[in-house]
């Protein structure tokens, strides 16, 4: 058995240990990689403790009503944690708003999950982080393994004291921008890309998945992106694979944390996916998150364009 398989074991044993036996620590633990996901029984015992905040951040309209974990808010990804008018992220006053009417305080541990294998809750994390919240954990598996557990739901929505919370200034090391990924395309960076969209997106063969409302009038991907689709992260129950096998996985595209990464998709959903995957799970340092993505970069104009399949965009 290697060291790091021997660790990963010693590891696991030891979380487990520790949850077992005080289920409500979890806001007094180190800074390991594996404190960035709770299990489905984890959170099941945690529901009634007062210094953790369950947040569901979804992207289907209606499924929090229908049913939600016990105790979760909702955060809607569109109208909440985005800026309603202009592209970007929540400001930080509205930030501050939606965080003390959720009665988070600075030792409040957040546990965020969502539909879609916890893609937009992942987004929830990326966003949290930039406003100086690092006590954020996905529930590891999300709502696909908590209701395929038979897990508790309700409908009731909860009511929690408000309190004055304070965040950061948002963290531009966190955040990459155009400008950052075509320096990369034009050979003047040696950050690594990281396309986490399908081969058949990657390729250029489709523009977007089907259904897709967001469009851009190229097809392809940004010269020098490694293609290492978000799905090959994950078990089939949605859960992260080990830390182990997700080294392994990325180490093969080239992405071993020697050097600065940027994730991208197609509106930055599901490469937060794979951010979270590689800083907050690797714990590697200097990896930033792409929310323009290929809607932004395919509708740029002038900036290099692999397409290995000739698309031709047509209109729809």
């Amino acid at each position: 058995m290697s060291i790091l398989s021997r660790w990963w074991r010693a590891a696991s044993l030891a979380t487990l240990t520790f949850i077992a036996s005080a289920p409500v620590a979890v806001a007094q633990s180190t800074a390991e990689a594996g404190e960035a996901l709770v299990s489905t029984e984890w959170l099941e015992k945690n529901l009634r403790n007062a210094k953790v905040r369950v947040i569901e951040v979804s992207v289907n309209p209606g499924l929090y009503e229908r049913g939600h974990i016990p105790g979760a808010v909702n955060f809607s990804w569109h109208n909440d944690l985005n800026d309603r008018v202009r592209r970007d992220i929540v400001s930080q006053a509205q930030f501050e708003k939606l965080l003390s009417a959720a009665g988070v305080d600075k030792d409040t541990t957040i546990v965020l999950y969502g539909d879609n294998n916890n893609w937009f809750a992942a987004w929830g994390a990326w966003v949290f982080e930039q406003y100086g919240l690092n006590n954020v954990k996905l529930l590891d598996g999300g709502r696909k393994k908590w209701e395929a557990e038979n897990r508790t739901l309700e409908n009731r929505t909860p009511e929690y004291a408000a309190t004055a919370f304070k965040a950061s200034r948002p963290d531009p090391a966190l955040r990459a921008r155009l400008t950052d990924v075509v320096a990369v395309a034009d050979g003047k960076s040696d950050t690594r890309l990281v396309d986490i969209r399908s081969a058949d997106e990657y390729s250029g063969k489709i523009f977007a998945p089907p259904g897709a409302a967001e469009l851009a009038v190229r097809a392809g991907h940004i010269p020098g992106a490694a293609n290492v689709p978000w799905g090959r992260a994950v078990n089939e129950d949605g859960t992260f694979k080990s830390p182990a096998e997700l080294k392994a996985l990325y180490a093969a595209a080239g992405i071993d944390g020697s050097k600065p990464v940027i994730t991208y998709c197609r509106i930055g959903e599901r490469s937060s996916h794979t951010w979270f995957a590689l800083h907050r799970i690797l714990g590697y340092k200097n990896v930033r998150n792409y929310d323009g993505s290929w809607t932004e970069y395919g509708n740029a104009v002038g900036v290099p364009v692999n397409n290995p399949s000739g698309t031709v965009w047509a209109s729809k």
